[in-house]
């Protein structure tokens, strides 16, 4: 589909933008506004509104606007209701945040989405000592649709967004989980030739399925695990992904916003090489623990082993066998007789008898990234062994 990348982008970031807990207890007083407008401005979001109606528990912001750091315009979101809101400990509690329904349209390709509702939203006081005073927290939120079209023709919908957080409290992980009802992708509108030959020949014009994930992060030693992020698609497979990490705090965060912050202050065509070499620098504070990626084959292996044979005069079952001698062949570049010969066992299971196959990385101890990042430069071969990668296929 021939479509820019960059506005592509800018309409990801504007569903982004509305699924952030922004804009939480903009009371009548213009002290508590400009209070929670340099706390998201610390956070690397501007924010603006044309006018504020209601009282003190329940207000209109009127014309909002928001422009992240990483943006060079502000995106207007419209009215944004809160509900509910009171004092407490200094800080506010709202009961109910909610979104104007959006819509979007640039270069052909429009976003639609429905209001987005946040519930149970806290906001810190000024000056809290809490790990996350300042940040602002809720315990749940949906979004009943989101619709993308090209032309006339819708190219993605998702319906039935829930997420649902767990509050980080007395030492304690933040939980958090997030889980859609159903979306669905015309790739009738993809234009490459190639691509397109595939996908009709696969019979995958038009996808459905559903996206789940689910984690914990502990502010105060910066864990952040993605224990379940699932891409289901109907009658094809699932394609699952973890990941562990370790030094995400809330200050690593701060400094992630700051540099972003003066990226974007730079001018167009401006040298940034000093900048990335500072966030090159940040991202060493982090520590790698483990990651995984998952397929479950549910047809998708079988079709796509017929349609390359297909293409060559061949049965699935040859290419399937061609891929078995080839693996081998490949993997004994890294010089890990140990892997090649994992990875060989797994991918002829699999292929054998499509189930599973995943790939994981467990090394033994937290690897920090600048040890990930000597080691991709100076030896890449013993990469591997330094992460504790894995291949295992039609396992549990």
């Amino acid at each position: 589909m021939t479509i820019q990348r960059s506005m592509l982008k800018k309409l990801a970031f504007s569903t982004f933008l509305l699924t952030l807990p922004l804009n939480a207890a903009f009371a009548a007083d213009p002290a508590v506004a400009e209070r929670v407008k340099a706390t998201l401005a610390a956070q690397g979001v501007d924010i603006s509104w044309t006018g504020v109606s209601g009282d003190d528990s329940n207000v209109v912001l009127q014309g909002v606007a928001v422009k992240p750091a990483a943006e060079k315009e502000a995106l207007p979101i419209g009215d944004v209701k809160l509900e509910g809101v009171t004092e407490a400990n200094g800080g506010f509690e709202i009961a109910t945040v909610s979104t104007s329904a959006f819509e979007r349209t640039k270069d052909g390709v429009t976003l639609n989405l429905s209001p987005f509702v946040i519930h149970d939203m806290k906001v810190p006081a000024e000056g809290s000592t809490d790990p996350l005073g300042s940040l602002m927290m809720y315990k749940s939120a949906e979004l009943s649709n989101m619709t993308v079209k090209v032309g006339d023709k819708t190219a993605f919908s998702m319906d039935g967004l829930a997420v649902q957080v767990t509050p980080p409290a007395d030492g304690k992980a933040m939980d958090f989980t997030a889980n859609t009802e159903k979306f669905n992708a015309d790739l009738t509108l993809v234009d490459d030739p190639k691509s397109k030959e595939a996908i009709e020949a696969l019979g995958y014009q038009n996808i459905s399925g559903t996206i789940s994930m689910a984690g914990t992060w502990q502010p105060s030693d910066g864990k952040m695990e993605l224990s379940k992020y699932d891409i289901a698609v109907d009658n094809a497979g699932t394609l699952g992904m973890t990941f562990d990490l370790g030094g995400y705090t809330v200050d690593f965060i701060k400094s992630m916003q700051a540099m972003q912050k003066q990226l974007a202050a730079q001018p167009e065509g401006a040298d940034n090489s000093a900048q990335g070499m500072a966030m090159l620098g940040l991202l060493q504070q982090l520590s790698f623990n483990g990651a995984s990626v998952r397929f479950d084959d549910d047809s998708l292996t079988g079709k796509v082993l017929d349609y390359v044979g297909k293409q060559q005069g061949m049965s699935g079952k040859d290419i399937a066998n061609q891929a078995k001698a080839i693996v081998p062949f490949g993997m004994a570049q890294l010089n890990n007789p140990e892997l090649t010969a994992e990875v060989s066992a797994a991918v002829n299971k699999f292929l054998d008898d499509p189930k599973s196959l995943e790939i994981s990385a467990e090394p033994p101890a937290s690897v920090p990234f600048a040890l990930i990042m000597a080691g991709a430069m100076s030896n890449p071969l013993d990469l591997p062994k330094t992460l504790g990668v894995k291949v295992k296929a039609n396992e549990d």
